[in-house]
């Protein structure tokens, strides 16, 4: 029986595989596919009727030999329970021995009958087993004939798809490989980007500390501006109090001189 090819093609196998390996792959398959199409097949209702009657017909032999099996069976316990009859009634007869040995001699009768049926039963089962594994084993070919054509339709598209992705795997490479460089100035567009933004940042963190710096200075002399213009309003206020408390001294130093004056002329008056 001619074996068809697998439904599926490891990668393992034909990652490396020559493309006119693979397309003679997917000829001989869809060949196969053809010629196992045009022979004559089983139908499927025939195949499965079939099967349907072998079963039934395996199940009524394995009761059938299940019935004569427990036959047997129970004429074995018949023939051991007679017997055991037989010798307990023999010890009460006067030829006891000769009654025993009639006895053995009959169940040794029956049980070589019982024998000799158990072998014809075990030798049936055999060849029923026998013929039911043949009858499987036909059944198992047909329907591998019956399904060949599928499978080797099936393992058609399996190499026609693989064929498909091996040549859409090489036009990806083919791709990336022309956008590589394209990829390698893209990235050092960016890096350059990147190296410019964190230059930026860098001079922009610089700007922000150096205005702080300016700001807190410009603050410290706004401070220092404030405490000298109040320390001069201070001393301006004082110089005025000074001078306002200088002249008041000299008014009164003067408004003495003159009554001190008036006092001398007064004097003098009077002295005249």
């Amino acid at each position: 029986m001619f074996r068809s090819p697998p439904t599926t093609l490891p990668t393992s196998r034909f990652s490396f595989a020559p493309r006119a390996a693979i397309l003679a792959l997917t000829a001989l398959a869809c060949s196969f596919a053809m010629s196992a199409a045009s022979a004559q097949a089983v139908p499927a209702d025939v195949s499965a009727a079939s099967a349907s009657a072998a079963s039934d017909a395996a199940a009524a032999r394995v009761r059938d030999f299940q019935a004569r099996q427990d036959a047997l069976d129970a004429r074995t316990a018949q023939n051991d329970y007679a017997y055991g009859v037989v010798t307990h009634n023999c010890y009460s007869k006067f030829f006891v021995n000769a009654c025993l040995g009639s006895a053995r001699d009959k169940m040794r009768a029956v049980r070589g009958q019982i024998h000799a049926e158990q072998l014809a039963l075990d030798d049936e089962r055999r060849s029923a087993h026998a013929q039911q594994r043949d009858e499987q084993d036909a059944l198992r070919r047909a329907r591998d004939e019956q399904e060949a054509p599928q499978r080797a339709a099936t393992a058609a598209q399996n190499a026609q798809a693989y064929e498909q992705k091996q040549r859409q795997h090489e036009l990806d490479q083919a791709q990336r490989g022309a956008e590589a460089p394209q990829r390698a100035a893209n990235q050092a567009a960016y890096e350059n980007k990147q190296s410019d933004y964190q230059r930026k940042l860098e001079q922009a963190r610089q700007n922000a500390a150096k205005d702080a710096a300016e700001r807190a200075e410009r603050a410290q002399r706004f401070s220092q501006k404030q405490a000298d213009a109040a320390q001069h309003k201070a001393d301006v206020e004082a110089r005025q109090k000074q001078a306002a408390q200088k002249a008041q001294e000299q008014q009164q130093e003067q408004k003495q001189q003159q009554e001190q004056q008036k006092r001398l002329q007064q004097e003098q008056r009077d002295s005249d």
